[in-house]
């Protein structure tokens, strides 16, 4: 049985077919599969089919095939100051790290929404210190799946979680060394901003964007990225093609700035945070990456099977941006920034 929020994904699409809307049928085809189904046409009706791993117990214990599987909390009032969500990967030591200096460094309060998605067992044992957070904290909790998702389908996951008004995406490439939250929450407060984080993306064009100190960038790189939950809410899901991480970063920063049709484009804000390497706070993972680096591309040179998946991220980032130079062109997509687009 698919969740009700996929059902009435396709019987709305069902009514943009009969209308004969077919950019709005086949944008809602890309939402369902997205979410893990298969919607079939006949005559006026439609089925639904899985088409991601199914959903299992273990000791106990939900493991979920897909993002869209997961109890989802955000058509609830906001209970918490902010949630970060992290994705634990294939870098145990660095995640080790990361979680210690989230539990010592975190303003309290703060929902940490951890995903399995699908760990190996090294990446279990550095879960263990965050399941024994997760049994005496309410604030702290874990998700695992049923079959490895990828990226933007493990976030999704854990954004279907979030409880705070401000959310922000960590991976295992930095660590707070002091309140990193408050900072972009405050940024957050000026209508204006769509996006904060430490680590700024910028360029001539999409296909051009590299590492900048300026306060203003075209995008914020993943390491720390924050935005609200109620624009994921209006924007989001993540586009779950994304299996790798390469650009997603980038993706989502510009599709956060842009919003609906109509809207005004917002900026991005790159801020001075407490932030250091995973390398620099206690492990050797990433220990070649600079200070608000991210390991992005690091593992694509590692194996052809990476560097494909990054590849097809790029031209998925192309295919969205490049006719937009609204949103990243140096000082002219500045100029444009508080228009309507």
């Amino acid at each position: 049985t698919p969740p009700p929020e996929v059902a009435a994904l396709a019987a709305e699409r069902a009514g943009a077919r009969a209308a004969r809307d077919w950019a709005r049928a086949d944008a809602l085809k890309a939402r369902i599969e997205a979410a893990g189904w298969k919607v079939e046409d006949a005559g006026r009706g439609w089925s639904l089919y899985r088409i991601a791993p199914a959903d299992v117990e273990v000791d106990g214990e939900a493991r979920y095939g897909s993002s869209a599987s997961v109890p989802s909390v955000l058509s609830e009032a906001e209970s918490a100051p902010a949630t970060v969500v992290v994705v634990a990967d294939d870098e145990p030591a660095a995640l080790k790290v990361l979680l210690s200096a989230a539990r010592t460094h975190l303003p309290a309060g703060v929902q940490v929404v951890v995903v399995a998605d699908a760990p190996s067992p090294a990446v279990e044992d550095a879960l263990a210190a965050a399941a024994a957070d997760a049994a005496a904290r309410p604030d702290v909790e874990i998700l695992r799946t049923s079959a490895r998702l990828g990226r933007a389908a493990a976030l999704n996951a854990g954004m279907r979680r979030a409880r705070g008004g401000l959310v922000i995406l960590a991976d295992a490439s930095l660590a707070p060394s002091g309140d990193a939250v408050t900072p972009v929450a405050d940024a957050l407060s000026d209508p204006g901003v769509a996006v904060a984080g430490s680590v700024g993306l910028d360029g001539r064009d999409v296909a051009h964007l590299g590492v900048t100190d300026a306060p203003d960038p075209a995008a914020i790189g993943g390491g720390w990225l924050g935005f609200r939950r109620a624009d994921y809410v209006a924007t989001g899901p993540l586009d779950e093609k994304f299996v790798a991480p390469d650009h997603l970063d980038t993706w989502w920063s510009l599709a956060l700035r842009a919003g609906a049709a109509g809207e005004a484009v917002r900026r991005a804000a790159r801020l001075d945070l407490p932030l250091v390497p995973t390398a620099a706070a206690g492990t050797t993972a990433g220990a070649d990456a600079g200070p608000g680096a991210t390991r992005e591309g690091a593992h694509a040179a590692a194996d052809p099977t990476s560097a494909r998946l990054a590849r097809r991220n790029a031209y998925r980032l192309l295919d969205a941006f490049r006719d937009r130079p609204d949103l990243v062109g140096g000082a002219g997509a500045k100029a444009a920034a508080g228009r309507p687009r």
